[in-house]
């Protein structure tokens, strides 16, 4: 089956309204062999262990980000301010290996402040011969899709804002246990690229895939 922004959104609503109107008693996942309360089924079905065998060697672009990193945030402000705030990122393998989920989180800097949470779901598109990425973060109502690939040592995504800018969001100084994210703007057709976020992220301690 292919894959589409469309069948994922699908996947993601359904799930998310299954989830609201589950009642609080015990459900069997199929094909796990087990019987879990509602919520904690739902995930247990989502992930999963490994990539599809079928991606080959095209998993190891994002399979080597699997795990929990810890995250230095940084955000270039269009006043010209910098705003740093610190999280983590999880990355994982989800449907059945033939994609993968990552949730980025921001820290609250003071108590009884609710955390910033997004999350993105990555899948490889045999038609286009590239990586499709859809980015949700219901606090702030943003809905990206951004697509690319491996481009030499780094990762490139590229994609159109909501006000129409263009977007190139790309992972840089990849390492076992480090690499920067970066997030640029352009108004200009690609002319010109503002860096609007630079991210350090480092893999947590135990959370080599």
């Amino acid at each position: 089956m292919r894959f589409s922004t469309y069948t994922l959104l699908f996947a993601l609503a359904t799930s998310l309204a299954l989830l609201s109107c589950a009642k609080p008693e015990e459900t069997k996942v199929a094909g796990v062999g087990k019987t879990l309360e509602p919520r904690v089924a739902m995930v247990s079905a989502l992930g999963a262990s490994a990539p599809q065998p079928s991606l080959g060697d095209k998993a190891q672009v994002w399979g080597r980000f699997v795990g929990t990193w810890d995250c230095k945030y940084t955000f270039y402000l269009d006043d010209g301010s910098v705003r740093h705030s610190t999280g983590e990122l999880l990355f994982g393998w989800i449907l059945d290996g033939r994609a993968l989920q990552d949730i980025w989180i921001t820290y609250p800097k003071e108590a009884g402040k609710d955390r910033g949470i997004g999350t993105s779901v990555r899948f490889f598109d045999p038609k286009s011969k590239m990586w499709r990425v859809v980015f949700v973060s219901p606090a702030f109502g943003a809905l990206i899709t951004m697509q690319g690939g491996a481009e030499g040592e780094r990762i490139v995504l590229r994609g159109v804002d909501s006000d129409g800018a263009a977007l190139r969001w790309s992972f840089n100084e990849i390492k076992t246990d480090s690499f920067v994210w970066r997030g640029e703007k352009s108004r200009d057709d690609g002319k010109t690229w503002r860096l609007e976020e630079e991210h350090h992220m480092r893999r947590r301690a135990g959370n080599r895939s």
